[in-house]
């Protein structure tokens, strides 16, 4: 049976963010898990339970001291963005949906940042110059 289409949102919403980067590729992993990687490379991934832990979010590539300077913006930051299991020794960054209405611009920015990171340097300028596909 199929989850009802409001459920699809944050996979949706997602795709169409990671859609505008250049040779960025989707693939679903499991039931609203999916994982974006560009040229091999993860760079966003979209979890309906963070591994177990009843947790939606988006994991983000973070640079060093990324996650302090976001949970530092107040006591509502501290609650939705956290260092995920097993990535965030690597300074990858979560980001809970469950905790109050996505910023869905926030959000795009983390993402285009971390694929930045992940990008080549070739991807990048495409990104820069606005050549998406």
């Amino acid at each position: 049976m199929d989850a009802p289409a409001d459920d699809d949102a944050p996979l949706v919403r997602l795709s169409g963010i990671c859609a505008r980067l250049p040779e960025a590729a989707q693939q679903r992993t499991g039931y609203h898990h999916a994982e974006f990687r560009v040229w091999g490379k993860a760079f966003a991934y979209l979890l309906d339970d963070g591994g177990g832990a009843g947790v939606a979010a988006v994991i983000v590539r973070g640079r060093p001291g990324a996650l302090k300077l976001l949970q530092a913006r107040g006591a509502d930051a501290a609650e939705r963005f956290f260092s995920p299991p097993y990535l965030g020794a690597r300074g990858w960054i979560g980001l809970r949906l469950d905790r109050a209405t996505p910023d869905w611009e926030e959000i795009a920015a983390l993402v285009v940042t971390s694929y930045r990171s992940a990008a080549p340097d070739e991807l990048i300028e495409r990104l820069d110059c606005g050549d998406a596909a």
